[in-house]
């Protein structure tokens, strides 16, 4: 049984495969997956198009969008989103305090060859040294698990699922009158 209200992030910066393995974790954990690439308002397309990085500015926006939807989800989301600063994961938790954050982590040159084999999409190879510079490792105090993404995307998507059915476990036992509606994975 999974939390109706299950959040999850899959974070990371580009190219570290996040919409392919949130995908697979939503359906993993039964519930629906979203690629915060989708919620970016055109602007901030336009502006990391054109090789040009966001401001904290630029992101406020997009990270409130992305904390509204994971806390008006009726079951289980999955949300793909850099969340590369713990200023953006704090916005995201206020709206939906619960989130999980699933951190995909990868050496440069990695990380630099599967941004080179995506033609097409908006986000420059040049802008991954700025993403490397602004991630913020995950605190001691946020709810997470890093990931090597040397690791095929089925078995990354496993690892999460069991780490989250595990804390979801953990959190009913901590709080069992406080989860009540559930639904079957």
């Amino acid at each position: 049984m999974i939390h109706s209200a299950l959040p999850i992030i899959v974070m990371g910066v580009s190219g570290s495969g996040k919409s392919t393995v949130g995908s697979l974790l939503a359906h993993a954990v039964g519930g629906r997956f979203i690629d915060g690439d989708e919620l970016h308002p055109g602007s901030n397309v336009a502006k990391m198009a054109a090789g040009t990085a966001l401001t904290d500015r630029d992101r406020e926006p997009w990270l409130h969008e992305v904390g509204q939807r994971l806390r008006s989800s009726q079951g289980p989301l999955v949300i793909a989103c850099s969340a590369l600063r713990r200023t953006y994961r704090d916005i995201i938790r206020d709206a939906a305090p619960r989130t999980r954050f699933v951190h995909l982590d990868g050496t440069r040159d990695l990380l630099a060859e599967r941004m080179s084999a995506r033609p097409g999409h908006f986000m420059p190879r040049s802008l991954l040294e700025s993403q490397i510079e602004t991630l913020e490792p995950l605190g001691p105090d946020e709810l997470g698990i890093v990931l090597d993404i040397a690791e095929a995307p089925t078995v990354l998507a496993a690892e999460a699922s069991r780490w989250v059915s595990a804390d979801i476990t953990a959190q009913r036992s901590a709080y069992p009158a406080d989860d009540q509606q559930k639904v079957r994975p």
